[in-house]
């Protein structure tokens, strides 16, 4: 089996979060290591996740859009309609990838993507994910156990971003946000959903994997 016909891509559409996310966990435990890692792309109705570390001082007002306490790394984020999911379901140890070398590879799929759309994206150190002219366009997020990982990433695609002003969007104050719809037109980016997973792939695919 390639590398590349080894991850499974299951399009889920418009999902809730706690669901999947608990779909996730089952996915993980039960798993062995013959198990294919997957892709689930999707979007969430309006939902506040708040990671293992996160702190509520950073939900400002939340008004009636839910938050969830999850087991994701990092602090409070924001996901909608509009916005593209990718969760990673990867066994790392058969694929020697380590978690920072993981996060620099999701973070190089978006940047790369971006390129592809004439969109200059950037890194910050100590600040996972990706940004655009100092606005963030691009959040990650990931929960290893047994030596597998689940969550993923978020990129803005073309959402109403107001609920990310109701909260420290990843811990940060006045951390800006922005989105693919504000820096190119629709048709560039009306098939960013498969440019992702193709992005995410291609360099997943270049990892050298053990055998089990």
């Amino acid at each position: 089996m390639s590398a590349r016909q080894d991850i499974r891509v299951r399009r889920l559409g418009l999902r809730d979060f706690e669901p999947v996310w608990r779909e996730m966990q089952a996915f993980t435990d039960q798993r062995n290591e013959q198990s294919p890692d997957e892709i689930w792309l999707l979007e969430h109705p309006p939902v506040f996740t708040l990671g293992l570390n996160g702190k509520r001082e950073h939900l400002l007002d939340t008004g009636s859009i839910p938050v969830i306490a999850c087991d994701r790394g990092g602090q409070v984020t924001y996901h909608g309609p509009g916005q593209l999911i990718a969760y990673l379901l990867l066994d790392l140890r058969r694929r020697n990838l380590g978690v920072k070398t993981l996060v620099h590879t999701m973070e190089q799929a978006v940047i790369d993507l971006l390129a592809e759309l004439g969109i200059r994206g950037e890194r910050r150190p100590g600040a996972p994910g990706i940004y655009v002219n100092d606005a963030k366009i691009a959040a990650l997020g990931l929960r290893v156990r047994r030596g597998c990982c689940y969550h993923g990433l978020s990129l803005n695609r073309d959402m109403d971003l107001e609920p990310f002003t109701r909260i420290n969007p990843c811990g940060y104050k006045n951390l800006r946000v922005t989105q693919l719809s504000e820096h190119c037109r629709q048709p560039l980016f009306a098939d960013a959903e498969q440019r992702l997973v193709s992005q995410l792939i291609e360099h997943l695919s270049r990892m050298p994997k053990q055998m089990p």
